[in-house]
């Protein structure tokens, strides 16, 4: 049997693709393969293919594009395995078709076998790239609160001044370790370019989803799909989220652990279907949810969506949680509350009743306002009195009472409230509000003995 598979995405936007045969031929000729024709050799049923591994592909690139593939077999071959395993790959979308810019883009620049050539490519590959074939990925993305990770932190300077002068010393030198370590490779960097448009080494690499490149566009899709496979099925498992959503201060993957949908992921979910397409991806494919499943996928009525803030209806990372309401992706409130509760229900009501899912939300509804009107609040009364009366340093990681401000809503708040809304009980309470407690004690005696001596420092 003979396929013949014409490629969406052209090297040569010149060349065009040969004619599919038609259906109402009786016995089509087998087709030689075109520079953008991909002849698909099948030998059994074609409704049982899986292209990940059935499927033996010659590949139509053009010239330039085969040059790349067959140098960099040599010098990177792990990027042209990954490659040459992905759907990239077998719908012959080359290195070109994401790499190539014009002349007169500022990240521009030619290998030393295209000097000569009017090819020119860049090595970074920008979310509007991606955009000329994922048009509604990259929309829905600039719509979530994943959009503004970077843009918000370069904004505050509270935050600056914590990874430059606090945690960097304000070192002449080496000051952006911190920054370039730690925050910035989950929350994302302003890519600059160095006289030869090459991306600086103090801005890149990084692995940020909210990396702000040269041509102004926001995003990294490669932090989910890792270059250069791009695989659905890893983007799909919670170890995807885990690079970023993990640690003291928001501990999703731990607490998704902790839930009983975790331990049915721990214990049956290598054997689950991960790969079905867009949309497909249902119930029956796997046991339990994972973080894509709740907040991304197609379930039932739902489509498929890269705006994770769509169905929230609680802000769980801010300060105070206050329940959305804001079109704007800047926003800490993005997202309709609302319909975002309603969509989220969708989900839940796929495998549970709609009396254990009400209930459910309800507890965790609950959760959330008990941190907000009993911990929070009172924390920020106390924190704006000794504010009132020049009772704070100037200098808040040397003083006590804010540090412990910070860790009540940064880490034990945010822990509390994440945790109760995700079915995590260790987290919810030991981690949670065991410790809140805690910290809201030790505030009230900072607080009594400051207003009653005027003194900051404790004997």
């Amino acid at each position: 049997m003979l396929i013949t598979v014409l490629a969406g995405c052209l090297s040569n936007p010149a060349s065009a693709p040969a004619e599919a045969p038609q259906a109402s031929e009786a016995a089509p000729t087998p087709v030689p393969p075109s520079p953008k024709t991909i002849v698909v050799e099948v030998n059994r049923n074609v409704g049982a293919l899986n292209p990940s591994n059935s499927l033996e592909i010659t590949r139509g690139l053009d010239e330039v594009a085969q040059e790349c593939i067959d140098c960099h077999k040599k010098e990177t071959p792990g990027i042209v395995n990954d490659w040459r395993d992905s759907r990239h790959g077998h719908v012959a979308v080359s290195c070109l078709d994401c790499h190539i810019v014009s002349k007169e883009d500022p990240t521009a620049t030619q290998h030393e076998t295209l000097v000569g050539t009017d090819v020119y490519i860049s090595t970074l590959v920008p979310p509007s790239r991606c955009a000329e074939c994922h048009p509604n990925e990259v929309e829905e993305f600039e719509h979530s609160g994943h959009y503004r990770s970077a843009l918000q932190v370069e904004a505050k300077d509270a935050m600056q001044t914590l990874m430059l002068v606090h945690e960097g010393r304000n070192h002449p030198e080496l000051k952006n370790a911190p920054q370039e370590t730690g925050c910035m490779q989950c929350h994302g960097m302003r890519i600059q370019l160095d006289s030869e448009g090459n991306p600086t080494p103090d801005t890149w690499p990084t692995s940020g989803i909210g990396n702000i490149y040269p041509d102004g566009s926001v995003g990294n899709c490669t932090v989910c799909h890792t270059r250069h496979k791009f695989d659905i099925a890893e983007a799909r498992k919670p170890e995807a989220c885990a690079s970023c959503h993990l640690g003291p201060d928001h501990p999703d993957i731990e607490i998704y652990e902790n839930t009983k949908h975790g331990q049915i992921y721990a214990t049956e979910g290598e054997t689950w279907k991960w790969d079905s397409a867009p949309d497909a991806w249902e119930p029956g494919d796997y046991r339990a949810p994972t973080c894509a499943t709740c907040h991304m996928s197609g379930i039932g009525e739902l489509s498929t969506t890269h705006n994770i803030s769509e169905r929230l209806y609680w802000n769980l990372w801010a300060k105070r949680s206050e329940v959305r309401n804001s079109n704007d992706p800047m926003s800490p409130l993005t997202g309709d509350g609302e319909q975002g509760r309603a969509k989220m229900k969708m989900v839940c009501t796929a495998c549970h009743s709609e009396r254990m899912t009400d209930a459910f939300f309800m507890h965790g509804d609950k959760a959330v306002r008990l941190y907000n009107e009993g911990y929070y609040d009172p924390a920020l009364k106390m924190l704006n009195e000794l504010k009132e009366k020049g009772l704070l340093k100037e200098n808040p990681w040397a003083d006590e009472f804010q540090k412990i401000y910070y860790h009540l809503w940064h880490h034990q708040g945010r822990r509390a409230r994440q945790a109760a809304m995700m079915g995590a009980p260790d987290w919810a309470h030991w981690h949670g509000f065991f410790e809140l407690q805690q910290d809201l004690y030790r505030l009230q005696d900072i607080y009594n003995y400051r207003m009653e001596t005027g003194q900051i420092e404790q004997p």
